[in-house]
């Protein structure tokens, strides 16, 4: 009767393979969740970064356009605008508005091509 005890005794001494599978498995769905959880906030982040910039581009671009002190020509224009070292593209439409007096601006950023503002508003003299 003592040999059947001694048997349980080395069974229990380690973990089977199914059970070191299953840790395995539930560890790497955890890792896995994490780098997604990861990888979502830095894309938003950067999102967040380029969204700034761009805002930071157009309100420099308006500041300039009202301390001129002289209503835009109507029509279309691209201007390069670096910021932190992001290359975007400031698309200006230019319109008229009922009153000659004031001009519909309608301002789009881009980044490599990829909108990333719309800012539309009336400038006056």
């Amino acid at each position: 009767m003592l040999e059947p005890c001694h048997r349980s005794k080395d069974r229990d001494r380690g973990f089977t393979l199914i059970e070191v599978l299953v840790a395995l498995f539930i560890v790497s769905l955890t890792l896995i969740s994490g780098m997604k959880a990861s990888s979502t906030l830095s894309q938003s982040a950067e999102r967040s970064q380029s969204s700034f910039l761009a805002q930071l581009c157009t309100d420099n671009f308006l500041t300039n356009l009202r301390l001129s002190a002289q209503l835009p020509g109507v029509g279309e224009q691209d201007v390069f605008c670096a910021e932190a070292s992001h290359a975007m593209t400031v698309h200006v439409q230019v319109s008229v508005t009922p009153n000659p007096s004031f001009r519909r601006l309608d301002v789009q950023v881009f980044e490599k091509n990829w909108p990333i503002l719309k800012v539309s508003t009336v400038v006056g003299q």
